[in-house]
C-alpha cells in the first residue's frame, strides 16, 4: 500500500499548561512557597493565583488530578533559561577535523598540513590524519605509517595519538588528541627558592663615615694641642756699643 503524500506533520512538543489553557475541571494546588493547599476547582485555583497576582501553572499532567502550582511564571522562565545556559556554557564541544596527506609529500606541503594540525590542536580540536595510497603504493604500507608517527612526533607536545594508525582500504588513520592542560602553579610554590638564591644586600655605609671621621678628630686633637704649647719667646739682642 503507497503512503499517502504530502508533509510529514512532526509531533507535537509538549508545552507548559498555564492560567486559563488548563481544562481539568479540578486541580491538586500548591502555594507558592511549596504549601499543600489541596484539591480545587480549575476556577477557585485560577482566583487564588490571580488574587496574588500570580500565575496558575500545571507542574504534573500525567497525576490524577494534575497537580498545579501558584508561581511568577515569567521568572520561572527566564531562571530555567538561565540555567540551560549555565549548563551549555560548562559544557566541551570538541570536533573532529580531517587532514589528507600523501606517502610522497613534499615537505613545503608536509610543513603546510602540519602547520593546520598545530592550529585544530590549539583551538582543542582532534584532527583525523588520512595518508591516501595510490596505485603501487599501496604495496609500501610503511611509508605512510613512518609519515603518520613522524607528524605525531613533531606535534607531540600539543596533541597525543588517540588512535594508532589503521590500514582502512586504500587509506590509512590515524587519531590526533590535543593534550590536556597543565595543573596550575601554586602562588607560594616559586617563593621560596626566591628567597634562597637572593643576592645578600649591601652593607650600611655607617662604619665606613666613621672610619672617614676618625682622622678628622685626630687632626682636630692635634691642632688643640698645637694651640696648648706655649711658644717660646725670642732671645733679645744686646745693643750695639756705640763709639763715641
Amino acid at each position: 500500500m503507497r503512503p499517502r503524500g504530502g508533509q510529514d506533520v512532526r509531533p507535537a512538543e509538549p508545552r507548559t499548561r498555564v492560567n486559563e489553557t488548563i481544562r481539568v475541571p479540578q486541580v491538586r494546588l500548591i502555594d507558592d512557597d511549596g504549601s499543600q493547599i489541596g484539591v480545587k476547582a480549575r476556577d477557585e485555583a485560577l482566583e487564588y493565583a490571580w488574587a496574588k497576582n500570580l500565575d496558575l501553572v500545571e507542574v504534573a499532567p500525567d497525576a490524577n488530578p494534575p497537580v498545579c502550582r501558584v508561581m511568577d511564571y515569567g521568572k520561572y522562565r527566564y531562571d530555567q533559561e538561565q540555567k540551560q545556559k549555565l549548563a551549555r556554557k560548562h559544557q566541551s564541544t570538541i570536533t573532529i577535523k580531517e587532514i589528507k596527506l600523501r606517502p610522497k609529500i613534499d615537505p613545503h606541503d608536509y610543513a603546510t598540513k602540519k602547520g593546520h594540525v598545530v592550529r585544530f590542536l590549539r583551538q582543542r580540536d582532534k584532527v583525523k590524519v588520512t595518508i591516501m595510497f595510490r596505485g603501487r603504493e599501496m604495496s609500501h604500507p610503511e611509508r605512510g605509517r613512518a609519515l603518520l608517527e613522524r607528524l605525531a612526533e613533531d606535534v607531540s607536545e600539543l596533541g597525543v595519538i588517540e588512535s594508532a594508525p589503521i590500514q582502512d582500504g586504500r587509506n590509512m588513520v590515524m587519531l590526533l588528541a590535543p593534550v590536556r592542560e597543565l595543573p596550575p602553579t601554586k602562588p607560594g610554590a616559586n617563593e621560596a627558592p626566591a628567597a634562597e638564591t637572593a643576592a645578600p644586600e649591601p652593607e650600611a655605609p655607617a662604619p665606613a663615615a666613621k672610619k672617614a671621621a676618625k682622622p678628622k678628630a685626630v687632626k682636630a686633637e692635634a691642632a688643640k694641642a698645637e694651640a696648648a704649647e706655649p711658644v717660646a719667646a725670642a732671645p733679645e739682642q744686646e745693643p750695639e756699643p756705640t763709639s763715641t
